[in-house]
């Protein structure tokens, strides 16, 4: 049995990974990243537009009564918006969710 298996060795790893075992080719890799970046950079170039960044520090920062905000994003829908995040608010300055770029302050220091 083990003698058939390691017959079988060659041809199995040539239909799991075209190309042999070398796995996922850089190229293909490479090809994506110049789509990315030549996608960002034709963006970049319009500066009519806000950034995501500029639009969101529009937003002034979120009071909350309490020490611990908690933040799902979308505020129509949760399944449109991120993980839940528990943002600690012990600190003066706004805290911002690392998922949408919200701030949250609180609104009583004590």
């Amino acid at each position: 049995m083990a003698t058939a298996a390691r017959r079988l060795l060659p041809t199995l790893l040539k239909t799991v990974a075209p190309g042999g075992a070398r796995g996922l080719s850089t190229e293909k890799a490479v090809g994506a990243a110049s789509v990315v970046g030549s996608h960002t950079a034709k963006w970049m170039q319009d500066t009519s537009k806000k950034s995501p960044m500029e639009l969101i520090n529009e937003v002034p920062p979120i009071k909350v009564d309490g020490r611990i905000a908690v933040c799902e994003g979308a505020s129509e829908s949760p399944a449109l918006g991120h993980p839940i995040e528990y943002i600690c608010l012990d600190l003066e300055a706004p805290n911002v969710c690392k998922y949408c770029g919200l701030r949250y302050v609180q609104a009583h220091r004590h």
